[in-house]
């Protein structure tokens, strides 16, 4: 065992035994490890005992007989003592930590985009096989963290099966749990599944920032429930993305256009469409698939060719079950202009539906059930360039190319009908992926969580309950009601 200096002797006997972390020095001054304690005293003492020294491995021995000196931060507690470990090992990598974290690679978020249905895991080697990685991360459990949030938020399939099917569903509950969107039963399209897996390559590029805030409530959830570890955790991962983003944010709104440019437009639309008068007022209809376990559908509204963002209108699909896109339109478009013939409003100049001939059709055929067939309703085909408008031809079509002050309002009005319906799905995803706030209660496992969630509907109907409507949910006591109520409301009480 190496002999203590005077100096580290004098400085053990002033350290306070409070919270807090320390960071060990070589003989040139470095931080060569930082770790916390609860209490601090107690803790570094360990480091400068001979049966320490005598019983460490190669690993520990390494590290004490480099120790030099050592410093300490006192902090309140043990919870900000984690918190503030995660951001001085991040800031100063010493070489012990990384060491052992890993003694040759860190970890990588893998996405598998080669398979079918592509798979998000954590990894050690990078491989030239067409998949895309993220990382390296020093803290390990912040990137498993990532993937479990990312398959949860996303609906990504865990099972290892390369083309999943029902044989592979009916040993899996994670459909059940809504936790995975079930592409081995058909419940989301090749094409849907493959969007949400791009939506995930987004969010770890930093390109998602809005759902930051989904993060930080995961983080402040397991705090509340002193779960610090976890909790730590989610803090890594988000400062790993705020680091990765920086200034930017997608989803921007659409940029505003001049009026002298929307009158142009305006104008050319009336030709282009042959239309009796200028299409004054527009409406724009989107379909959005959330994890192919439901649909939703979004409408924005341009006055005069400019976007009127307290005009637009976000639908949950009620009347279809599974991927139905012409479907789900249809009922939307239904359920837009039953409600104007209600209440006696005027129609729109123009209607358009994000998609081809069978979303034209579809909507067109709602229309005619409520009389409206003369309103003019096109398509919008083929990276937006091409308006279908004739509604039993399949050929008939406009490049809008040779049009551009047409095609910059028909662009602005897709992106917008888009941004708000990704927006109003990411939202719904966000109270999907809270309900994993019953995972962190003892005794709640898969049954009784779903048994839960279909009696009641949502995580804050079951707040908002009572023991005694507890109790009626199968396996439910008095005793498990009385922790399910405390837990989910601690963050309101605290």
């Amino acid at each position: 065992m190496m002999n203590l200096s005077d100096k580290i002797l004098e400085k053990l006997k002033s350290t306070p035994n409070k919270p807090g972390c320390y960071l060990m020095r070589d003989i040139d001054g470095k931080i060569i490890y930082i770790g916390k304690a609860k209490e601090l005293k107690k803790r570094l003492q360990f480091y400068f005992r001979p049966s320490s020294y005598r019983n460490s491995d190669l690993k520990n021995r390494g590290l004490i007989k480099s120790i030099s000196s050592f410093d300490y931060i006192v902090v309140k507690s043990e919870a900000e003592s984690i918190l503030l470990e995660g951001k001085l090992i991040k800031e100063h990598q010493p070489y012990y930590n990384i060491l052992w974290k890993d003694d040759k690679r860190f970890v990588n978020i893998k996405i598998d985009v080669q398979r079918p249905f592509p798979t998000i895991t954590t990894c050690r080697i990078r491989k030239k096989d067409g998949s895309i990685y993220f990382g390296p991360y020093i803290n390990s459990y912040a990137a498993t963290v990532a993937v479990d949030f990312i398959q949860r938020f996303f609906g990504l399939k865990r099972c290892s099966d390369r083309i999943p099917n029902d044989i592979s569903y009916r040993h899996c509950n994670d459909d059940i749990i809504a936790n995975c969107s079930a592409p081995c039963i058909k419940s989301i399209s090749d094409k849907s599944y493959r969007n949400n897996v791009q939506e995930a390559i987004a969010f770890l590029r930093g390109e998602r920032m809005e759902m930051l805030k989904n993060i930080r409530q995961e983080m402040n959830n397991y705090s509340s429930n002193q779960n610090y570890e976890k909790a730590a955790a989610y803090r890594d991962l988000l400062q790993d993305l705020q680091k990765t983003v920086k200034s930017h944010i997608n989803l921007k709104r659409t940029p505003k256009m001049s009026q002298a440019i929307s009158l142009k437009g305006l104008h050319e639309l009336k030709i282009v469409l042959d239309l009796n008068e200028l299409p004054l007022t527009i409406e724009c209809f989107d379909i959005s698939n959330i994890s192919g376990t439901s649909s939703v559908g979004s409408m924005v509204v341009s006055k005069n060719g400019i976007p009127k963002p307290k005009l637009y209108r976000k639908y949950q699909i009620k009347s279809i079950s599974g991927i139905d896109d012409p479907a789900s339109m249809a009922e939307v478009v239904y359920r837009r202009y039953n409600r104007l013939l209600r209440i006696d409003a005027n129609m729109p100049n123009l209607i358009i539906v994000d998609g081809g001939i069978t979303q034209l059709r579809a909507a067109h055929k709602a229309l005619v059930k409520l009389n409206l067939g003369d309103i003019k309703i096109v398509g919008l085909a083929k990276k937006y360039e091409e308006i279908i408008w004739d509604i039993e031809n399949n050929s008939s079509s406009i490049l809008l190319t040779e049009f551009p002050n047409a095609l910059k309002i028909i662009t602005n009005l897709r992106d917008e009908a888009h941004r708000f319906a990704i927006n109003f799905h990411r939202s719904l995803r966000s109270k999907r992926v809270l309900s994993s706030q019953l995972d962190e209660i003892l005794g709640i496992g898969t049954k009784r969580k779903k048994d839960l969630l279909n009696h009641f509907g949502s995580i804050s109907r079951i707040k908002r309950s009572s023991i005694e409507e507890l109790i009626e949910v199968k396996g439910i006591g008095s005793e498990m009601a009385k922790v399910i109520l405390e837990e989910l409301n601690k963050n309101e009480s605290s």
